[in-house]
């Protein structure tokens, strides 16, 4: 990394505990065959910054800008929810877009409307809904649902979503060969007497993450389409923050359009200097 630009200034957002290193790349920093390991080595925690993910907000000839999203492990992802709000909230306090904008992601265009701490995204069209299919690990098996909200995930219902191990069965179900080959990001929702809570092990993070945004638009239109909810729709995340998602244009079993709303708070604002690479 010595022929970076350095420092390099960044900030560190979160959206409900999924948490994002976030850079201003419209004009080039990291070469393009570098990106992926930067963004592993910066992410890792205790020795360098540590995140979720790396953003790198990059021009957009057909909206307000684009981003390249990388994964703690260095892999790019399509889209995420948590994410979207951050890179919203930056972009507008930056002055690169109004407080309702719409930007470019490999998942397709994102609209997002910024109002102080409190950001709602119109995530790109749900798609490859498939119910209540039999998937068997370790000699069991579990009634899965699945649905790609900008990145695939598999949705299963459970009755003590305490007791549930996200890290060991999300990973078999991850990489499950009925998901291969790209995988599949995994949530356990369980039915509170408040409402639901959702707990999510992140394929390219590699573990249970606090939040992730996709992921509760993934259960919240699963649910919706077993006739368990109705819009809108209250998750509370593993880090214990309520996201809401409201379903646009449903028939009797999916909706066509989903809005994500909840909170992306800044963390600090630094600079990147070569020990972090270290």
């Amino acid at each position: 990394m010595q022929t970076l630009p350095l420092p390099i200034p960044f900030w560190k957002m979160n959206g409900a505990g999924n948490d994002f290193i976030i850079i201003d790349h419209r004009q080039p920093l990291i070469p393009q065959e570098k990106m992926a390991e930067f963004s592993r080595l910066l992410c890792r925690r205790k020795f360098s910054v540590g995140a979720d993910g790396v953003f790198l907000v990059e021009p957009s000839t057909r909206a307000d800008f684009s981003w390249r999203f990388f994964n703690s492990d260095g892999s790019e992802a399509e889209m995420c929810g948590n994410g979207a709000r951050c890179v919203a909230r930056f972009a507008y306090m930056q002055g690169i877009a109004a407080a309702r904008m719409r930007f470019e992601t490999l998942a397709g265009l994102v609209e997002a409307s910024v109002a102080d701490t409190r950001v709602t995204i119109r995530m790109t069209p749900p798609h490859s809904f498939l119910f209540d299919r039999q998937v068997e690990v370790d000699g069991q098996r579990f009634l899965v649902h699945s649905v790609d909200t900008g990145v695939p995930h598999a949705v299963l219902f459970t009755d003590d979503i305490d007791m549930v191990d996200v890290v060991g069965l999300g990973r078999l179900i991850r990489h499950h060969p009925d998901f291969a080959p790209a995988g599949t990001n995994v949530n356990f929702i369980g039915r509170t007497t408040d409402g639901f809570r959702i707990r999510t092990y992140e394929r390219g993070v590699e573990d249970e993450t606090m939040a992730c945004g996709t992921g509760v638009a993934a259960g919240a239109l699963i649910a919706a389409a077993k006739g368990l909810v109705s819009s809108p729709v209250d998750m509370v995340t593993s880090g214990g923050v309520a996201l809401t998602v409201q379903l646009l244009d449903q028939d009797e079993t999916k909706a066509a359009a989903v809005l994500l709303r909840g909170p992306a708070h800044i963390v600090y604002k630094g600079e990147i200097t070569a020990e972090a690479f270290v």
